[in-house]
């Protein structure tokens, strides 16, 4: 197998956004519903590409949730992060002291790519 190292994206170059979620079990299915609604607003952004939330198989994960989501640019994350109406539903998802949720987002650029069964590079 082989990878294929990549420089750091220039401005203006798709990216990558993980946002990982510390929620206890028993809170996970409200706050689900909750992020499909922001992610529903997001999708609707200018440069949105895709986004998935991942569920731990197991309830004894740390990092219950782990959202990924790509975007045509920085620029294009910056701006639809500024919607007011997502950053409401994001602060009272935030705010809310029954999910008591720890999370931990930023924006990544590929380092290191592999790509399908026989590891070709892309």
């Amino acid at each position: 197998m082989t990878a294929e190292s990549q420089p750091v994206n220039a401005p203006g170059s798709s990216v990558t956004f993980i946002n990982i979620f510390e929620i206890s079990a028993g809170h996970l299915d409200a706050f689900i519903a909750q992020w499909e609604q922001r992610a529903a607003l997001m999708s609707t952004k200018s440069g949105f590409l895709d986004s998935r939330l991942h569920r731990a198989r197991s309830s004894e994960t740390r990092f219950q949730l782990v959202n990924v989501s790509h975007w045509e640019s920085r620029e294009a994350w910056e701006a639809a992060t500024t919607d007011p109406e997502f950053r409401k539903r994001t602060q009272a998802a935030q705010d809310d002291p029954q999910t008591q949720i720890t999370s931990s987002r930023g924006l990544y650029d590929v380092a290191v790519e592999f790509s399908g069964a026989a590891g070709e590079p892309r």
